[in-house]
């Protein structure tokens, strides 16, 4: 369906084509909101090629046009624009279209393709902290995007799982536990089905492991051989990488879990080892890679360049792999696999050269389609009120599940001052809530900038917060649930919404029909930012005409009826805009 805008701008181009003018009509939102609604400019743009003021085009387009229906208002303003004020009617039909379509009139201009976006980047045997926590929920987001828009979406966790952590894990695993059959050389038999560690055990082996391999050379290198074992097949290294495997991932999904986050896909690093050798080989026998100090590697500098890039190093003189040779790897597997239309990495922006040389590489080597898109989103860093990346009180890196406990604890100490709810649904409320708070305030943010986290700020219920966002749906919910009960009416599905009969139902139906081009526009580039900034205005349009307006009060049923029927899209954008973020929704609060 058309856009108020798309319906503006077919009318003011028939207006230019009419009095002999060539334009390419933009109608945006106005700056001056005090003045008009939306505005065009065309007659400033083309005032030189037709020899005249541009206050005269302007003044023979609005002319032509402004008895149309669509507008309460048009005028030219000189030097010649013209300001826009739609007709009440015209407000009212569009809302009432966007209420009877299932995605409120938003259609993806694209064809549907096929999306991989990689994100979460968590490593096996270790412990979520709050270093993953932007990746997992920029990702995510951007996912529910993506798939809103009609693709076919695939979330990859890509775990690392095959570095020199696993080795460091079985030699600590070795000094602890001698005793198991996987250290025993002579072992013929069948490896036991459940691991020799729970979860805690591993998090906690990995660390010591980890301060020993640096003060013990011994050590790191058995740690080294174990891991070259481990890559080579060896059947004890790799009964025990699977149990770390089995324990890890368990704890993983539990944790993204909590954070409302999934991945269709559980891949790692392991799972493009068998693509490796096949894959340099040929980039040498093409003359794409070449020897360099007895490393392999790959030149990326382009003509265009006007910074100097470094060689992307593919294979180390020992023989060994790097990060950029597994994810080229993982590559030449989603080729396969997927054959995907485009790839979504979210990571640390620090890591912008390493997907240089990646994306320029996989190109050289024609291991993506030519036309296939690669979309690095590099975001900053999360950091404490000091300007600092967040630590805990003793400068570790905090936990993720503690964060999360964090804010969940605030936001329930704020929801008990007022409770009217049972001791269960509080706990539940404050789940959700607090989530919903964390997620907001770093959603809330253009991803590739910094941000502080502000544990305070971010659970409060006034201000751009997702606890704000969410006490306006759940007001919503209120009012409707009163409606019911009160009321005979036909289902709230069917009530219509009459024209505009005050400043602040305008204002509201004004910020509900940006809808479409604001999910466009998250979608095109890649920000869940703005579909933060549009749920805050809505809700603030919303909250304006709650208090300006009697809903249930009002004694004119058909304007009752207009007014609940436009709080019901309200509630339905608001609820579909939540959830491209990954943020759930309480009954109460």
């Amino acid at each position: 369906m058309y856009t108020l805008i798309d319906q503006i701008t077919k009318v003011v181009s028939e207006g230019f084509a009419q009095c002999g003018y060539e334009a390419d009509v933009k109608i945006s939102l106005s700056n001056r909101p005090d003045l008009c609604e939306y505005q065009c400019n065309g007659a400033m743009a083309i005032a030189k090629a037709y020899h005249k003021a541009p206050f005269i085009i302007a003044d023979e387009v609005v002319a032509k046009i402004s008895e149309n229906p669509v507008f309460e208002e048009i005028v030219s303003v000189k030097p010649g624009f013209i300001n826009i004020k739609v007709s009440k009617q015209a407000l009212a039909d569009q809302v009432t279209a966007m209420k009877e379509d299932e995605k409120f009139g938003y259609r993806n201009s694209e064809d549907a393709k096929t999306v991989i976006v990689d994100y979460g980047g968590a490593n096996a045997a270790k412990p979520l902290h709050v270093g993953h926590l932007r990746s997992a929920v920029i990702g995510e987001s951007i996912k529910r995007i993506q798939k809103y828009a009609g693709n076919k979406v695939i979330g990859d966790v890509h775990l690392g799982d095959w570095g020199l952590q696993m080795g460091l894990i079985i030699e600590e695993l070795r000094d602890r536990k001698p005793e198991l059959v996987y250290f025993d050389e002579s072992y013929q038999g069948e490896y036991p089905s459940e691991a020799p560690f729970t979860i805690s055990e591993l998090e906690e082996i990995y660390p010591v492991a980890s301060k020993k391999s640096k003060e013990d050379a011994a050590f790191m290198e058995r740690a080294h051989q174990a891991t070259l074992k481990l890559q080579s097949g060896d059947k004890a290294c790799r009964a025990i990488w699977n149990h770390i495997m089995d324990v890890s991932k368990k704890d993983l999904k539990r944790n993204y879990d909590n954070l409302n986050v999934s991945f269709e896909l559980w891949k790692g690093e392991s799972d493009a080892q068998p693509y490796i050798d096949t894959m340099v080989e040929d980039m040498i026998e093409k003359g794409i890679a070449h020897e360099s100090e007895g490393a392999v590697v790959v030149d990326i500098a382009e003509e265009s360049d006007n910074k100097e890039y470094p060689p992307c190093l593919v294979r180390k003189s020992d023989g060994a792999a790097l990060y950029a040779t597994s994810d080229l790897a993982t590559l030449v597997e989603r080729e396969k696999d997927y054959n995907p239309d485009r790839y979504i990495y979210t990571a640390d922006k620090r890591q912008e050269l390493h997907f240089i040389q990646v994306f320029r590489t996989a190109r050289k080597a024609n291991i993506v389609n030519s036309d296939a898109e690669l979309k690095f989103l590099g975001f900053g860093t999360m950091n404490g009120k000091d300007g600092h990346p967040f630590k805990t009180r003793d400068g570790g890196v905090m936990r993720l599940q503690v964060l999360i406990e964090d804010i969940r604890k605030a936001v329930y100490d704020r929801i008990v001052e007022n409770r009217s709810m049972s001791e269960d649904e509080a706990q539940e409320t404050a789940r959700i809530v607090g989530l919903a708070a964390l997620k907001y305030g770093d959603l809330s943010n253009q991803a590739s900038k910094d941000y502080i986290f502000d544990l305070d700020a971010f659970s409060s219920f006034e201000g751009n917060t997702g606890p704000y966002i969410l006490y306006t749906v759940v007001r919503i919910k209120s009012i409707l649930n009163r409606y019911l009960e009160e009321s005979d009416a036909a289902k709230i599905e069917d009530l219509k919404i009459n024209a505009v009969d005050n400043a602040s139902m305008k204002a509201l139906e004004l910020s509900l029909i940006k809808y479409a081009d604001v999910i466009q526009s998250a979608y095109k580039e890649y920000a869940p930012h703005k579909i933060c900034q549009y749920i805050y205005e809505v809700s603030n349009a919303f909250n304006g005409f709650y208090h300006s307006t009697k809903i249930l009060a009002e004694t004119d049923p058909e304007k009752k009826k207009s007014y609940i029927a436009l709080i019901t899209l309200t509630r339905d954008i608001l609820l579909a805009s939540l959830d491209l973020l990954g943020i759930e929704c309480p009954e109460r609060m």
